[in-house]
């Protein structure tokens, strides 16, 4: 494989990372998990500044995965990003956590008291079966 097609090939990985992790990064500005964050530290005014930096995140995290490589930081490096990590799970946990009241919230709103329990056997239903079928078929 020649250097143009390595080229190639490497910005069409890129290209398809930017696009997929700036929808995980629109998903986390959307479920408010940065709004939330800047209200709690009372630094509202800086929410485009952490937008920037979720997005600079999104950046890095694409070349990250992109080229394989290491990083010598050691243990302390280890430590500082298993405190990050454990931080950005814990927020995606919390902000999917309050996502799921909506269906509560619906389920009033509708006026749906009896067979709730029907319609969620038959949404874990449908969960199994879209499984199932995506590895039966290979998707």
């Amino acid at each position: 494989m020649g250097i143009p097609e390595l080229l190639l090939l490497s910005l069409i990985g890129l290209s398809l990372g930017f696009f997929v992790s700036s929808g995980v990064a629109a998903l986390m500005i959307g479920l408010g998990i940065i709004p939330r964050y800047a209200g709690i530290t009372r630094t509202a005014d800086h929410v485009e500044w952490y937008e920037n930096v979720c997005m600079l995140g999104v950046f890095l995290g694409s070349l990250a995965c992109l080229y394989d490589g290491n990083l010598p930081f050691g243990v302390p490096g280890l430590a500082v990003y298993g405190l990050f990590s454990g931080i950005f799970l814990g927020s995606w946990i919390i902000a999917l956590g309050e996502v799921v009241n909506v269906y509560a919230i619906a389920m009033r709103r509708l006026g749906i008291v009896r067979g709730i329990q029907y319609l969620i056997l038959a949404m874990a239903a449908g969960k199994l079966l879209g499984s199932l079928l995506y590895f039966y078929r290979g998707w």
